[in-house]
């Protein structure tokens, strides 16, 4: 049985430094109309976050 957690973490515009060089980056910061400021990222771990600026 797979066991799923969601973390939703808020953030201000200094999480962004140094995430792309070991991340992926899934979805870029931006607005999506949802959020001011929304990104999706997997860590050099594998784990996938999304985080968002409100």
């Amino acid at each position: 049985m797979a066991h799923h957690v969601t973390t939703h973490l808020m953030f201000d515009e200094t999480a962004e430094s140094g995430t792309a060089e070991e991340a992926k980056v899934l979805v870029p910061p931006d607005d999506y109309g949802f959020s001011t400021r929304f990104t999706w990222l997997n860590d050099r771990f594998g784990v996938s976050w999304q985080l968002n600026l409100t």
